[in-house]
């Protein structure tokens, strides 16, 4: 194993500004190799997934990349657990830690990933809370590199809510040298944390723009990145957010000032006609569905990583 990913065995991912920069392209050289067939990564360890928010992706890639490390996964449902019962996390944590190798976590609260990484010593991992999405960010990025070869200057543009996507897209981007721009309504845009730490991790390698203007944040983008306009737990706000989105819907008009190479992103699920038109999203240049591929192979190289799986 690369010795930028071998310094993940053992470590927690609840944001990704745990990473270095190294560690963040150590991790997508051995998602491209398992994706390639270079490498087989074997680990029969057992994940445990504590998902008490809904998922399709997250929840079937982290099951078959575990499942292709050779190792169990065992879905720890709240109402099949004491969790949905209100039993604290910190009793949770400390059983769990001694049953499972790895727990992926997808929950609301930070704090709460935070309270099991406090109470337990095997690895968590962040499978998304209201502040960050780490593992989504490793697909993305895959896939900008597998559309131009690199990343290092390029430019992505995500349009929408300054969202959980938002704030690791930032920090995703910083670390690898990609220009991150984010366009959002002037009262949804991203923590003001998220953009200085960004800031920091960019240094002189590339540019964080937070703007209200799509056109700007558009012009020669090389990728065009979007997410729903009501995040789960916000679905009874969503009629009312659209007007107040629509200059931020990603369509054949706004994909035109982009690069003429430009891709397309979105996380998934998809509404079409409102946060993306199904043209664009259907079109020649969206790269979706290898992006929702890549959750795989980079959920899998990151399983490999913090449970120091052999290579073979």
């Amino acid at each position: 194993m690369s010795t930028d990913t071998a310094s993940l065995k053992g470590r927690d991912l609840l944001g990704l500004a745990d990473l270095t920069s190294p560690e963040m392209y150590g991790l997508l050289e051995l998602a491209a190799q398992i994706k390639a067939g270079q490498v087989k990564p074997h680990c029969p360890k057992v994940l445990g997934l504590l998902f008490t928010k809904a998922s399709t992706r997250t929840r079937v890639s982290f099951s078959v990349g575990m499942y292709r490390l050779g190792g169990q996964v065992i879905d720890l449902r709240p109402d099949a657990t004491q969790v949905g019962r209100g039993e604290p996390l910190e009793d949770t944590a400390r059983v769990l830690d001694r049953y499972l190798d790895v727990l992926a976590i997808r929950t609301y609260e930070q704090q709460d990933l935070s309270t099991f990484a406090n109470y337990a010593s095997i690895p968590v991992i962040n499978a998304l809370t209201d502040l960050e999405h780490p593992c989504q960010i490793f697909a993305d990025l895959l896939t900008l590199q597998e559309a131009f070869g690199q990343l290092e200057g390029l430019t992505l543009t995500y349009l929408g809510d300054g969202n959980n996507v938002a704030h690791s897209l930032l920090l995703g981007c910083a670390l690898v040298g990609v220009n991150i721009r984010v366009a959002t309504p002037p009262d949804y845009q991203p923590l003001p944390d998220f953009v200085e730490k960004a800031k920091i991790l960019a240094g002189d390698r590339s540019s964080v723009l937070i703007t209200t203007d799509p056109q700007e944040a558009v012009d020669g983008a090389h990728a065009l990145y979007t997410d729903v306009w009501a995040s789960m737990g916000q679905e009874d706000l969503a009629s009312n957010r659209i007007p107040i989105f629509q200059p931020y819907q990603v369509n054949e008009s706004l994909l035109a000032q982009a690069d003429a190479n430009a891709i397309v992103l979105h996380c998934l699920p998809a509404h079409r006609g409102e946060e993306i038109t199904a043209d664009v999203m259907e079109g020649a240049q969206s790269r979706v569905w290898d992006q929702a591929e890549n959750r795989l192979h980079t959920q899998q190289a990151l399983l490999a990583s913090v449970l120091g799986a052999k290579i073979d």
